[in-house]
């Protein structure tokens, strides 16, 4: 979720024609939004709803909500499960010290790299007014989807199992390594640490686990451009799928390869 995709996307220019139809405030997007939906970033609202203002900060919850679900749409690492997520955008106030001169029209912007994910902000300038200005106001953009968590505690090395948890609904953004989506990045693996009831799976709780130990004689699937071939080889320590490991061949040379399950190492050349 790097980058808001540009043309903005059609839900994103309704979600704004129903606010300036409400008569919150009259909005204008990003250079590229304009460009894209003019009609949608040049309404005229004949009452603007005060600065700050229940109404005013609906409008702006309803703008920052299309450019999230186009961002999610947009997004390469969210892919199939971008569909999956509900943006709720927390707008919150500007300093109360802050003694902005009038203005008939603030027009919000997304400063340059700005993610709507987890505490961010967003600019506010003013586009019709005495005086030019522009400020910055926080926002909590959350992002909530599917997960796993625990119906019970579960002791360190446990093997988790369908029985130990359930499905929820939780805001991605509050975890910096993301969660588990996948019923098959969780199954049949161990505990890291000892986890609490209620705990979210993560990749961080959770791993493979272990299937070699060391100095067992393991099976090599050497692979290159266009070739495949087996040995045997000596596995100099212990190993979980996935995991890297040194394996040590008859001449004692020795490579590296990753394991693949309780017999097999793969290594490429």
């Amino acid at each position: 979720m790097n980058h808001l995709p540009s043309p903005f996307t059609r839900h994103a220019a309704c979600g704004l024609r129903r606010w300036l139809r409400a008569g919150a405030l009259g909005v204008a997007l990003a250079a590229a939004a304009a460009q894209a939906t003019p009609a949608a970033t040049q309404g005229d609202v004949d009452s603007p709803a005060p600065l700050g203002s229940a109404a005013w900060q609906q409008g702006i919850e309803a703008w920052l909500d299309a450019l999230a679900h186009a961002q999610l749409r947009g997004s390469e690492a969210g892919d199939s499960n971008a569909m999956l997520l509900r943006p709720r955008i927390i707008v919150g106030r500007l300093d109360s010290r802050l003694q902005l001169a009038p203005c008939a029209r603030v027009e919000p912007f997304l400063p340059p790299g700005t993610r709507l994910w987890g505490p961010t902000r967003i600019g506010l300038r003013c586009a019709q007014g005495p005086v030019a200005w522009s400020v910055f106001l926080p926002v909590q953009v959350q992002v909530w989807g599917p997960a796993w968590v625990l119906k019970r505690p579960v002791p360190a090395g446990e093997t988790l199992t369908a029985a130990h948890v359930e499905a929820t609904q939780v805001d991605w953004t509050a975890y910096r390594d993301g969660v588990l989506v996948r019923p098959e990045d969780w199954l049949g693996r161990q505990a890291t640490r000892s986890l609490a009831a209620g705990q979210v799976l993560r990749p961080s709780v959770v791993r493979a686990p272990q299937v070699l130990e060391a100095g067992q004689t393991v099976r090599l699937r050497l692979h290159g451009p266009g070739f495949e071939l087996t040995a045997t080889g000596e596995a100099m320590a212990a190993g979980r799928v996935g995991e890297t490991v040194r394996v040590r061949l008859p001449n004692r040379r020795v490579l590296l390869g990753t394991v693949v399950d309780a017999q097999t190492v793969a290594i490429a050349l």
